[in-house]
């Protein structure tokens, strides 16, 4: 096992050496040769089209894209988390009032109304699970505080809860000894999901037991004013520590700030890092997910561009992606060497991958993808 130094070391040490990307993307083999099943959220291209969720299913050999089932949700979605035997677990966003897990034949086999478990605590945004249990993000709406809920896997009934070590908690993801890491935006919010107070931000990223929820390391940044927000693991080569990155989204009064912000931190042995500060960032990133040995893809609904970091140029961001509305990020295994990407946009599915060809494949009917999705199985 690395110590949190060694990795540290390792950082600055690929940053050095150096991993030549452009001649990674020089290198093409042949696209993508399956069927892929993608969990997703949507709505039709209105304003007040209903929201809806289920299985998008690629074909890249007969290059259509097509949906599997779906069915009519509550309110607004936002994360999603793919069960074993083919189902998929759908989260309510702020105020998230409802959790919902859909079976493997499109039909809703649970929903939960948050409202008859609290009048105070409603979802966040995004859950993680364990082999039996279920962790949600929460806010206390009475108390300003932030929480998790542990719920029953099957059930969705919670059974226990714990304070985030935060306030605005929005994404968690279990580290490697079963331990929950939570991204606290530190956004103070009401009911109705406004902002409040952003002088009183107080983000900051938090381990906590994953038996008992006491904290065992919080972490902040030195700019206040910048909300962590999603969470991914990087896939390094065999034998390598895995970092952690966090998708940052700047929040200064300044434009000129905000723009000029990072968009990425990463958890480099017990220090989180921002290691870049290119402008191309400009300071938001609305999803994030693994890529290219060992990087992250960042992406930015409002530029609508997707920009690659890696550790072997840790001040760079590399342009991947331009289309309009790129969003949703997801790492995908090949058979190429390295992980591929794909991207909701505005026309439909992007892959990107840094030794194969591009593809692309429009959207079965006008839709507009939420912020997230993910690889079923």
């Amino acid at each position: 096992m690395h110590r949190p130094g060694d990795r540290r070391r390792v950082l600055r040490a690929l940053s050095l050496g150096g991993l030549a990307l452009q001649g990674m993307a020089l290198a093409r083999s042949p696209g993508p040769a399956a069927t892929l099943d993608i969990g997703a959220a949507w709505r039709g291209p209105r304003e007040g089209d209903p929201f809806m969720a289920g299985v998008l299913r690629a074909d890249w050999p007969g290059r259509g894209l097509q949906i599997r089932h779906a069915v009519k949700l509550p309110t607004r979605p936002h994360g999603l988390w793919p069960e074993p035997g083919g189902g998929l677990l759908v989260v309510g966003v702020r105020p998230g009032g409802w959790l919902l897990r859909i079976d493997a034949d499109g039909r809703i086999e649970r929903q939960l109304d948050l409202t008859r478990e609290s009048s105070a605590c409603r979802l966040s945004g995004h859950l993680a699970a364990s082999a039996t249990h279920l962790f949600t993000t929460e806010i206390d709406f009475a108390s300003g505080q932030g929480r998790i809920g542990v719920r029953d896997r099957d059930s969705l009934r919670k059974v226990d809860e714990w304070a985030s070590g935060g306030v605005e908690p929005h994404q968690a993801l279990l580290d490697g000894d079963g331990h929950l890491m939570v991204a606290n935006g530190g956004l103070p919010r009401s009911i109705d999901d406004r902002k409040l107070d952003l002088d009183r931000m107080d983000a900051s990223l938090v381990r906590l037991d994953g038996r008992s929820g006491r904290v065992l390391r919080r972490w902040t940044l030195d700019d206040p004013r910048l909300s962590l927000r999603h969470l991914a693991w990087s896939l390094p080569a065999a034998g390598g520590e895995p970092f952690l990155g966090v998708a940052l989204q700047a929040e200064h009064d300044d434009p000129s700030r905000r723009a000029a912000a990072p968009c990425l931190a990463v958890l480099d042995g017990d220090e989180l890092l921002t290691p870049t500060r290119d402008a191309a960032g400009q300071g938001h990133a609305g999803d994030i997910s693994a890529a290219a040995q060992g990087g992250f893809a960042l992406s930015n609904l409002r530029s609508g561009h997707v920009h690659l970091w890696h550790p072997s140029r840790p001040a760079q961001l590399t342009r991947i992606v331009e289309m309009a509305q790129a969003q949703a990020l997801v790492d995908v295994g090949d058979p190429l060497p390295g992980r591929g990407v794909l991207i909701a946009t505005a026309l439909g599915l992007a892959r990107w991958h840094a030794r194969g060809e591009a593809a692309f494949l429009r959207w079965p009917q006008p839709m507009a993808l939420d912020n997230h999705w993910v690889v079923m199985g």
